[in-house]
């Protein structure tokens, strides 16, 4: 069994080097390190011994970089970050963080809400890898009653399961400006609303949960995501109702309309956040949930 040859310097010796560069000199890298300059020289001496090439040269007072000094410097901080990442990985570990984290939220819910809470939960976790699921309706459901996901965001709240609230989530119909339906200035029953065609974003469960309040035309068209749900509505075929966090955007640029509807043209949803297993989520799950739900406020 072969064996990779041995190093033939040391972190510490890199860490030394990289001081005096950041503080410009031997003594004051010394002072920042509380250690002796004479022990700084020597260690920087006998790594450029080592390597067989200078690092540094002292110009005046001042420690500066050669060509393979810099060189040598980029490569030896991606050493040093690559060795406290992998501690950072250890501790956490060592203290029950989880080493992947999933989290499944409904595709009405904000995408962007879910990437800023894993933004503020980068610099503290970069051990735990992240996996980001996207459901819809029974999909969603599914995570959570077959523990599919260590965290899930849903707007379908299964009987007998907990969780909290992660805020309102409104549905508003809308079609392109070009299709007839914007022209019609009076408000549509849901009668005559059920006659037209609907875009629908297709369920990702198995078994299809029973039609809710808004996915009431005999017409459908079914596709995978809302961004396919604009894309076919910008051809001026059918409305759909679509989240207020992307359908707000589209009406803004006067390309889209809001159908006026009886009764109201809003269907209000409430989504909560669940842990399908509470008693199994460990530090990294308990942090990035705290961090949703800061984030949903």
């Amino acid at each position: 069994m072969s064996t990779s040859p041995r190093a033939k310097s040391t972190l510490e010796q890199w860490r030394i080097f990289q001081a005096v560069v950041e503080h410009g000199g031997y003594a004051q890298a010394a002072d920042k390190l509380s250690k002796s300059q004479s022990s700084l020289n020597h260690a920087v001496a006998k790594l450029q011994s080592q390597l067989g090439i200078q690092l540094l040269e002292v110009v005046g007072r001042k420690a500066q970089l050669t060509e393979a000094g810099e060189v040598m410097l980029r490569r030896s901080k991606l050493l040093t970050e690559g060795v406290h990442e992998l501690e950072q990985l250890a501790t956490n570990l060592g203290q029950g963080w989880e080493p992947q984290l999933t989290i499944a939220y409904d595709k009405v819910v904000s995408r962007a809400l879910v990437i800023k809470a894993l933004k503020r939960f980068l610099p503290e976790c970069r051990g735990t890898r992240v996996r980001m699921m996207e459901t819809v309706l029974s999909g969603t459901v599914e995570a959570i009653e077959q523990a599919r996901a260590d965290l899930v965001i849903t707007a379908t709240l299964p009987q007998g399961v907990l969780g909290e609230f992660f805020g309102y989530i409104d549905l508003i119909p809308i079609t392109h400006c070009s299709h007839p339906l914007a022209s019609v200035d009076q408000s549509l029953s849901i009668d005559e609303l059920s006659q037209e065609l609907q875009l629908v974003v297709a369920e990702t469960g198995s078994k299809p949960l029973p039609s809710r309040g808004w996915l009431l035309a005999e017409q459908r068209w079914t596709v995978e995501s809302f961004e396919a749900v604009l894309e076919v509505l910008a051809q001026g075929i059918g409305f759909a109702w679509v989240p207020n966090h992307l359908a707000d955007a589209q009406v803004a640029t006067g390309d889209y309309k809001v159908l006026k509807v009886q009764g109201g043209a809003i269907t209000r949803l409430s989504a909560y956040l669940v842990a399908p297993q509470p008693e199994q989520l460990g530090p990294a799950g308990q942090r990035m949930k705290q961090l949703l739900l800061e984030q949903s406020s």
